[in-house]
Order: C-alpha cells, then structure tokens, then sequence
C-alpha cells in the first residue's frame, strides 16, 4: 500500500476513535478495539490474522503493565488506608512548608526515576502524590503532571532505560556519556514543565473516579491517629525502587551469563520488587494498624477494581499500536521523512516524533529510529558528544505528543481521573512542550560540541 494511503488511514483511524470517545461518548475500551479492527482490515492485514494481531497487542502491553499495576495499587491502597500517605505529606509539608511541596516531589521523582521505568515509577510514586494534594488542598494533577513528564523525560534519554540503551549499542553511543548529557539535558525541560504545569488552569478538570479521586476520599475519612510514621511510608516506598535500581544497575555492568547478574535481575524486576512492597506493607502496615486477616485482605482487595478499568483500556492501547505497528504506518512516515535531505539533528527528531504519534511507544520510536539513522549517523563522522546528542533528539522526539495510542498516556489519564479530551488538553500538551524544549536544549549543546 502507499504510504499516502497509510497515513490517512492513520488519521483517519485516530479520527474516529476521538469522535467515539469523546463525542459519543462510547466506552474507550471497546471504541479503542473497534477502531483497531477496523484499521487492521483496511491496513491489508489478512482476516484471519486480525484477532491474533489485536490478541499479540493485548498480551504484549498486559505482560508488562497488568502485573505491576495490580501490585502497585495495592500497595498505594495500604498505605492510603492506614493514613501513611497523608501523614509523610504532613510530615514534608510541615518542613519544606507548602509553597516547596510541588517542587520538590517533582524533583525527588526525577532522581528516583533514573533506575526506573515510567510506568512502573509513576504507579509506585502515586499515592505520594495523591496524600501531598490532599494535604495541600490542590487537585492531584498540580503534582501528578510535572512527576508523569520527569518520569518520561530519564526514560526516554538516559540509561539504563531500554530505549537510549539499545539505541546506543546501534549508534555507537558512549553509555556513560550519555548518563551525563542526557540528565544534563533533562534539567531544563523538567523545570519548563514544571512551571507550565503550574501556570495549566488545572483546577478546572472535574476528575473522574480514579485512584486519584479515591485516594482523596480515604484522606477525608481516615484517622490520622494511628497513621504509619514518615520513615515507614518511605521505606515502604524506597525498598522496591531500591530493588529495582540494582537490577538495572547490574544488568548495565555485568555481563549476560553471570550468575550475579541474573540473581540482580531477578530481584530487581518490577513485578519482584512491587510483590516485595506489597508484602511488606501486608505484614508491617497491618499489624500496625491492628487489623485482623480479613481486614487486610479486605482493604488489598479494594484496590484492584479502582485500578481495573486503567488496566483493561491501557491494554487496548496496546492493541491499537500494534496494529499502526502492524500495517506498516511508522515506518512509511519515516521513510517519507528520511527521503528530505534534513539535518542530521533535525531528522532525527522528526522521525522520532513521526513514529512516537504513528504507533505510540515512546521505547518503539526510539529504537527504529536509531536503526534507520544508524547509517547516516556511521557516515557522518561525528565526535562522542555529537553522537550523544542525535541520541538525545531522538529520545525527546520519542517524548512528544502521548496520545491515545500510547499506553502510557491511559496510565496517567486514568491515574488521574481524567477523561480523554481533558488529558489530551493537558498531558498530551505537556509532553508536546516538553519535547520540543528538550530538542532545543540539544539543538543549543550541538551548537557547542
């Protein structure tokens, strides 16, 4: 097929499935699957290779996320119940005071988000960022938005995230360069989104019923008398990120077969590091609170069907990438964009951004685009800082525009409570800027390397 006819298909299919959601007003999950079948169909795939496809969609993104957002949640779910949240946001507030609170999350999200992938760092940083707003009196998305756009910035630039790792083994990237430029290129766009954010008039978002909005609710009707202390919430918090930190850590410095390494990998991977949090919390939070077995299973319990419809709708954006994967629409925009004779920075943003907004993963967009530059990038003749920084513009062309087809961008939304089109008004217009500041932050460094 032609690549004038992938691309209006496309648009057209994004189209459609904004009109169903928001217009209409027809469940996300099933316009999302309607809309990818009928894509697949008229993308040339085979009738009966249309379900397998939407089924490998499903399984390929439920894999990853369906797991650590059930164990996420119930953790979160504990430590909101028993007061914990909202006790260490009183206890940080009272010491920072209020007016440093936002600001200061946002900066411990972008360190803690170095060793830890964005879903998984948001998901295990949430109910935080739900006690900080209800103890400040603000809506969750004055913090949420600024620690989702942190989060994504180190994810998509800085190893020892998939995505700048594996484009650096095809470029031919310094890894420990990268660790440098790459956080020091992060610091800008971070504050930039910060304070737009800040200035977004986000007070005007009615939430919906989300964890969000469920979290506050707790707030309201929990006693902070017996609350877990500061120190407790925190460990509870630091122990599965730490876990998580040196399974990545190993898998960068020790080599595939070691037997440390594969013990680090194990104890390091989300699921593992989640299932420990929640059990520490199971044990420690409980018999702190008093409560007997049937109230701790009550209350993990509680948090699964506030989470399921994020897990469901995430899935079936799953689905809607890999078909855009499958019929072939990323890599017809970015071959059309390669044919330009751009500049070697500037095409390499581009066609990051091109497959970012065609099929939705951030780690996909950066991982084929450093395979299609790998070329020109080899002939070009560029010292180690200049191969940094191409690596960079396409991890922040992978940053811009998370929409609805990207899994991510219903992790947030529906973290949050809000609808499609207000989280297009707000997360998507975050992502945007804070992709094309992070290009020019880069575009400024070129000019000096």
């Amino acid at each position: 097929m032609s690549t004038a006819y992938l691309l209006g298909l496309a648009i057209v299919a994004i189209a459609l499935l904004l009109v169903l959601v928001i217009k209409i007003r027809m469940p996300a999950f099933v316009a999302i699957l309607l809309v990818a079948g009928g894509t697949a169909l008229a993308g040339g795939i085979p009738v009966g290779e249309v379900i397998p496809t939407l089924t490998a969609g499903m399984g390929k993104t439920l894999g990853s996320v369906a797991i650590i957002v059930g164990l996420g949640a119930m953790l979160g779910r504990m430590i909101e119940v028993s007061g914990g949240a909202q006790r260490l946001a009183q206890t940080f507030t009272d010491k920072l005071g209020q007016k440093r609170v936002v600001a200061a999350v946002t900066a411990a999200a972008f360190i803690l988000g170095i060793p830890v992938f964005f879903d998984v760092g948001f998901i295990i940083l949430a109910p935080i960022v739900f006690g900080f707003a209800a103890v400040a009196g603000i809506s969750p998305l004055r913090i949420g938005l600024p620690v989702a756009a942190v989060l994504l910035a180190v994810h998509v630039v800085v190893p020892p995230h998939p995505g700048p790792v594996a484009a650096a083994a095809t470029l031919g990237t310094d890894p420990g360069l990268l660790t440098i430029i790459g956080l020091l290129a992060c610091i800008p766009m971070s504050v930039v989104a910060f304070f737009v954010s800040k200035r977004m008039n986000l007070d005007r978002y009615e939430l919906g019923d989300s964890p969000a909005t469920a979290a506050l609710q707790a707030a309201d009707s929990t006693s902070s008398d017996r609350a877990p202390g500061a120190g407790m919430v925190l460990a509870l918090i630091l122990i599965p990120l730490g876990l998580i930190m040196f399974g990545t850590t190993g898998a960068m410095l020790l080599e595939e077969g070691n037997p440390t390494r594969d013990l680090l990998g194990f104890l390091g991977a989300p699921a593992f590091a989640l299932m420990v949090g929640a059990l520490l919390a199971y044990l420690i939070v409980s018999r702190q609170q008093g409560w007997d077995l049937a109230r701790r299973a009550e209350v993990m319990d509680s948090a699964l069907p506030t989470v399921a419809i994020i897990i469901f709708v995430t899935g079936a954006g799953g689905v809607f990438a890999n078909v855009l994967i499958e019929t072939g629409v990323g890599k017809a925009l970015a071959g059309t964009l390669a044919e330009l004779g751009m500049p070697l920075l500037l095409s390499a943003y581009l066609i990051a951004v091109a497959l970012r907004v065609a099929q939705g993963s951030a780690t996909v967009a950066v991982l084929t685009t450093a395979g299609l530059m790998q070329p020109a990038v080899m002939a070009a003749g560029l010292n180690p800082v200049q191969n940094v920084l191409v690596l960079c513009a396409i991890g922040f062309g992978g940053y811009a525009a998370s929409h609805i087809n990207d899994s991510g961008f219903w992790i947030v939304t529906r973290y949050l409570g809000l609808s499609v089109a207000d989280g297009l008004k707000t997360w998507t217009v975050l992502s945007t800027i804070g992709s094309l500041v992070g290009f020019a932050t880069v575009s400024a460094l070129w000019l000096l390397a």
